[in-house]
């Protein structure tokens, strides 16, 4: 466990050796022909955040919707009749600042987040794009009739994530993200509170509009008696005028950093696994 948080608290401070630049300062940096663009087009690879910022004085609204699994088949109408939704509403401060907040239905899960592009690829220069997101979310379904004892710091839960990504080539773009999150009650007695995964994604363009993303959670540190699991998550991007379009299919069915990478219940060998997309609208 100690060597883990080591190995999180160096992926925090690396970037600060590897530029002697003032990281504020790099945030509001203008856009130039030099910095590679467009490693993602969505705010997401799948699960995971993407290192795409929103741009200065826009505002996203994203619906994404999951349904159920379609391993219920006809009976739920695959999925249909157990659908989990999650809007968000993003704004970009400036172009390297992002601010938003979210509500799902999956545990009435309310979440405020702070997104900061640190470091951006540079041709000949620096090789990657670093961005920081942090995020506070409240489960407002707990309920005290159920918990005697329960407060509302029992309700709160925390993330960070480093996403490092790459423009490989105009086609290619891979992103790690080493994430560390907190939920002050867990459900399975043995599991830390404190919990850290490591997040492995990519995009591949196949055409002009469609691309192919996956992404990938590895729990570090989850209790033996657990009986969640790393989400797996594969999903296509159409890009449509400006906008794009994803549609996926992954094992987890919650949306939230905690909630897929805690709880995450499907199993792919077994077809437990959830249809979702997302849309978002520009303002």
């Amino acid at each position: 466990m100690k060597n883990i948080k080591k190995l999180f608290i160096l992926l925090a401070v690396l970037p600060q050796f590897i530029c002697g630049q003032d990281l504020l300062e790099e945030i509001d940096l203008e856009t130039s022909e030099d910095f590679e663009t467009a490693a993602f087009k969505g705010l997401k690879v799948v699960n995971f955040e993407s290192t795409k910022m929103v741009s200065e004085k826009e505002l996203y609204f994203v619906v994404s919707h999951r349904f159920g699994s379609i391993k219920t088949g006809i009976e739920d109408f695959f999925g249909l009749d157990q659908a989990v939704t999650r809007l968000n509403l993003i704004y970009g401060i400036t172009d390297g600042i992002n601010v938003s907040i979210s509500r799902s239905s999956f545990q009435k899960t309310y979440e405020g987040a702070l997104k900061l592009r640190l470091l951006r690829q540079k041709k000949g220069d620096f090789p990657v794009t670093i961005v920081l997101y942090n995020s506070v979310q409240i489960n407002t379904s707990l309920d005290e009739d159920n918990l005697p004892g329960l407060e509302f710091k029992h309700k709160l839960g925390y993330a960070t994530q480093l996403l490092v990504s790459r423009k490989v080539n105009e086609k290619l773009s891979l992103q790690l993200a080493p994430t560390f999150f907190h939920n002050n009650l867990v459900s399975v007695t043995e599991q830390d509170n404190s919990q850290y995964a490591l997040g492995i994604g990519g995009r591949h363009k196949l055409t002009k509009r469609w691309s192919i993303n996956m992404d990938y959670g590895i729990h570090l540190n989850r209790a033996g008696a657990s009986p969640f699991r790393n989400p797996l998550s594969i999903g296509f991007d159409l890009e449509t005028g400006g906008h794009v379009f994803q549609l996926h299919f992954t094992n987890a069915q919650p949306m939230n950093i905690n909630n897929f990478l805690g709880q995450t219940t499907g199993d792919w060998s077994e077809g437990d696994i959830f249809f979702g997309f997302n849309i978002s609208r520009v303002f």
